[in-house]
């Protein structure tokens, strides 16, 4: 076990006005007794609202934060007691932070960590290589860093947090603010680091197409505690996801198909939205045998809108 939590818990003491001058201080629990048990090589998504505490969590396990209660190692190590052992066997990239010498070109900041984790020169030039090759770095190693677009810096922010050889990936926000390429090369290349099964990767993100392009597991944090620990596919399944079934029409249609065990959810003069709940294909086809057809289309469940109905409650007969 790469990352083992039990019971962690982090509360923040904060002070709050009590009548026009006086204030008085105030336990608010941030984490609520989180379990996390992370095998080598997974990658997990963790999300949750503002506020529900993914980054505090990420925190207690690099060793920025000590943790109120509960237990909790990282490749064995305690974060907080052994945050020096455990900083070279991890690697952490957060959105809105640079690891990186602002002044200096790109490829002197690598150099520069290099040697403050004491990597053979060797080791160093081959993850390198690797890295200018699936991040398409050259053109701007030479570069000051703050000459660097955002996109070109967290490329090389995602660089330096791999060139010591880190047993364990910690992402918080890797692609808040870049545009669509950008965000490409960095999910690209993260699906290839974690293909590779050599690096576990812990990633924190507003941005659900992250999730579902790299994650196989999602825990989904609320209020400081997890709400769900599993598979995309049992999220949608717990939390009454539906796939849709768009049909476009040649004619006109007076009286929209029937279709056993799918609700009409739209009808207009070309086009019929279904939400598919125990409504089969051959039903479907079924109904729609001697209608001119345009098109098909299936539609699948948006991750969104079941972490949303997550968050709110919300009943499935209403999701819509």
């Amino acid at each position: 076990m790469v990352i083992n939590a039990v019971g962690l818990r982090k509360e923040f003491t904060v002070r709050v006005r009590s009548g026009r001058l006086r204030r008085i201080r105030r336990a608010v629990t941030a984490v609520d007794g989180v379990d996390l048990a992370i095998e080598r090589g997974e990658m997990v998504g963790y999300i949750g609202p503002n506020g529900a505490g993914k980054s505090t969590t990420l925190k207690m396990l690099t060793g920025v934060l000590t943790p109120t209660g509960g237990a909790v190692t990282v490749c064995g190590l305690s974060p907080v007691r052994q945050r020096t052992r455990l900083a070279r066997r991890i690697g952490v990239v957060f959105g809105q932070r640079s690891q990186l010498w602002w002044d200096l070109p790109l490829r002197d900041s690598f150099d520069l960590l290099r040697h403050v984790y004491r990597v053979p020169a060797a080791e160093h030039a081959a993850r390198l290589r690797r890295c200018r090759g699936l991040l398409d770095l050259d053109a701007f190693l030479d570069t000051p860093v703050r000459q660097l677009s955002l996109g070109q810096r967290m490329r090389g922010e995602l660089t330096a947090a791999l060139l010591h050889g880190p047993e364990v990936l910690f992402l918080d926000e890797p692609t808040i603010g870049l545009d669509v390429v950008s965000k490409q090369a960095v999910r690209g290349f993260l699906a290839e680091l974690g293909a590779g099964g050599d690096v576990t990767l812990v990633l924190t993100t507003h941005d659900l197409a992250d999730i579902e392009k790299l994650c196989r597991r999602l825990l989904v944090i609320d209020h400081g505690r997890v709400v769900h620990d599993g598979t995309i596919e049992a999220l949608h399944a717990r939390y009454g996801s539906r796939r849709r079934v768009v049909v476009d029409f040649e004619e006109p249609v007076a009286v929209p198909p029937v279709v056993p065990g799918a609700a009409l959810v739209a009808a207009g003069r070309l086009r019929l939205e279904y939400d598919l709940e125990t409504a089969t294909a051959g039903a479907l086809l079924a109904q729609l045998a001697g209608h001119a057809l345009r098109d098909v289309a299936i539609v699948e469940p948006d991750i969104e809108d079941v972490v949303a109905r997550l968050y709110t409650g919300t009943p499935v007969t209403d999701a819509r």
